[in-house]
């Protein structure tokens, strides 16, 4: 295997840095199996980036990230995939999940970083595109959460989806209720599991 570019190199010891910098703690260690997806909420802020990074580098974890193939082209090539990203043809209609189940179903090892909300401006309703590449490649969810406040965050135990979205919605929003009270997307989450809200993106009849 050929050695990281030294941009890449470069990049991860900011973000480690930064990371360090901002006194965050961090409970909980890096998972003792091959392959899962790692989502992490809430997704408020640009810092939540730069926790991630920095946390699953101090536990010794190389993330990966979906991105679109066209980002993968010279003169970022190396770039790309050393700094740990899976390249996905978004062009297609409908195979952004299989694509991506397929890169995992190839990978020795993978950890991919999601942000089930989407972006920073979701009012704490999650999409499904994560749970359906983990159920699909057969691997766990690993959740993890931050608290920028408190500078605090963690990782939780692995979950081995059932195929009922709902019912393991419930799950997570559970495991985030218990560590972030305060936060009241996680209450809309709840409420999305049990039905009472629609999923992002549904359409009213």
């Amino acid at each position: 295997m050929s050695r990281p570019t030294v941009l890449s190199r470069l990049v991860w010891r900011i973000l480690r840095g930064l990371y360090r910098w901002k006194n965050f703690k961090l409970a909980g260690g890096a998972p003792d199996i091959p392959k899962y997806i790692l989502i992490g909420a809430p997704h408020t802020t640009n810092w939540d980036f730069i926790f991630f990074a920095g946390a699953v580098r101090e536990l010794g974890i190389k993330p990966n990230f979906v991105g679109k193939n066209t980002l993968f082209k010279w003169p970022m090539t190396r770039f790309m995939y050393d700094m740990g990203g899976i390249p996905v043809d978004r062009s297609k209609k409908g195979n952004y999940v299989q694509s991506v189940i397929q890169a995992i179903g190839a990978a020795d090892h993978i950890a991919l970083v999601i942000a089930p909300e989407g972006t920073r401006s979701s009012d704490g309703r999650w999409r499904s595109g994560f749970y359906h590449i983990a159920h699909g490649a057969g691997i766990p969810i690993v959740p993890a959460w931050v608290n920028h406040e408190t500078g605090r965050g963690g990782l939780g135990e692995p979950m081995i989806t059932t195929g009922d979205f709902h019912a393991d919605l419930a799950k997570l929003a559970a495991f985030y209720q218990q560590h972030r009270p305060d936060c009241d997307r996680f209450d809309l989450l709840a409420k999305q599991a049990r039905g009472e809200v629609e999923d992002p993106g549904r359409k009213r009849d």
